[in-house]
């Protein structure tokens, strides 16, 4: 057994993250060559069948919890062989948090755009339309910077929703 080199939590052997901290682990895959008729080396590795289970990278799976927001969440917290990784955990609480608050802002933005345009005789409207492009322009790429930090292997916390994400995920950052 190994241990982690940021925290130095125990790790198995055949962990690619921290189950801590989830930063990720230097896993060397067994590579042996063979001689094949005279001299020459061939580099054999082992079919995918031997290894175990068929899994996905985990910074994969990180990255495919926010494509359908906490629809994916929750998939892949339930999925076996993902709901034990602490970093595909995180990445699962926070696309849940951050998409149940996206909605619901929506939903107070509307009700107010319908209440204020007509009290304001439509001048609130004309003011909501830029501002709601805004709005979802900025929501859209705090969706695809959150997967791209994903899947490359960095626990980006969020102001609000990622302390809970970290809370229930059990990560300390």
């Amino acid at each position: 057994m190994s241990a982690c080199q940021s925290c130095g939590a125990a790790l198995a052997t055949d962990t690619r993250f921290c189950q801590s901290c989830g930063s990720p682990t230097e896993i060397k895959v067994g590579v042996s060559t063979t001689a094949v008729e005279g001299s020459a080396a061939v580099a054999v590795m082992s079919p995918p069948g031997e290894t175990g289970s068929k899994t996905m990278d985990t910074n994969v799976v990180a990255a495919l919890t926010y494509l359908a927001g906490f629809l994916t969440g929750i998939i892949f917290l339930v999925l076996d062989p993902y709901k034990s990784n602490s970093f595909v955990r995180f990445h699962a609480f926070q696309s849940i948090f951050f998409s149940v608050a996206w909605i619901a802002f929506w939903i107070i933005w509307m009700i107010l755009s319908a209440v204020l345009t007509p009290l304001t005789a439509g001048i609130f409207g004309l003011i909501a339309l830029p501002l709601m492009l805004i709005f979802t322009l900025a929501g859209f790429g705090i969706w695809i910077f959150l997967m791209v930090q994903a899947y490359q292997q960095k626990l980006f916390k969020l102001p609000i929703v990622g302390k809970f994400a970290a809370e229930q995920a059990g990560v300390r950052l």
